[in-house]
């Protein structure tokens, strides 16, 4: 799979959509440094140095729904990177969608775009953003949200972020590979065995209201099954809160 590797860009999804209409296949956008780096919603995603940013461009062959639940392969493949550098001990999960989290803290987060007309995918850019060396300060996050770590400050690993890279393309291989063959269900089944507060009571803020319940499962869409009491409810976006 090709690789581009930059010493700096604005954002490595950027930088994958300019490249995506030129590409024979597949490819990995790397940075040392990005200057506007951004997560979901347009927040701000900060990179301090020897942090670790990158972006899948591909062109799948599916639907605009088959597209997104990529997030869950991605999350996946991060999850089992950083299980491969640390080995045994620290202790990962994956908050919904597709947070990664290391000893209870955010060490990672991954963001989805995808371009086409017509219920057809030109390209899928997955960005996947890792602090590996320094958290981003606790002040830059809103009010309620999950705390920041680093990898360095967690676990006292010193990895370059160029080769973070080769473990994360293995991981996501893998889970795309049995994602595109096998389908939702045993993506959704390995999300699942390392999902953060399953069985807990979390908080979902969509656009438009603020909904308390236990976090019972996900279903085969990728939702959030949310049961506040009187109902279920399937949530398809929200930012969770614990």
């Amino acid at each position: 799979m090709a690789r581009h590797v930059l010493g700096q860009t604005d954002t490595t999804m950027a930088e994958a959509a300019r490249l995506a209409p030129h590409l024979a296949g597949p490819a990995w956008v790397f940075a040392h440094r990005q200057t506007a780096g951004r997560g979901r919603r347009g927040r701000d995603w900060l990179m301090p140095s020897g942090n670790f940013a990158a972006t899948l461009v591909f062109r799948p062959a599916v639907t605009p729904a088959t597209a997104a639940l990529y997030s869950f392969v991605a999350a996946l493949a991060l999850e089992a990177a950083l299980t491969e550098v640390m080995g045994p001990g620290p202790v990962t999960a994956i908050k919904w969608p597709n947070d990664v989290l290391l000893n209870g803290g955010k060490i990672a987060g991954i963001l989805l775009e995808s371009v086409g007309t017509g219920g057809q995918i030109s390209h899928l850019a997955v960005g996947i953003g890792v602090n590996l060396a320094k958290a981003p300060p606790a002040a830059a996050l809103e009010p309620g949200a999950v705390a920041p770590v680093s990898l360095l400050g967690e676990t006292g690993l010193v990895i370059d972020p160029l080769d973070f890279l080769a473990p994360l393309a293995r991981g996501f291989a893998h889970y795309a590979a049995t994602f595109e063959r096998y389908g939702f269900a045993p993506i959704r089944a390995a999300w699942l065995a390392r999902a953060a507060r399953i069985g807990q009571r979390i908080t979902a803020r969509t656009g438009t209201e603020t909904l308390t319940g236990t976090f019972e499962t996900i279903d085969d869409t990728g939702a959030l099954i949310l049961a506040t009491g009187s109902e279920r409810r399937a949530i398809s976006a929200a930012d969770i809160f614990f």
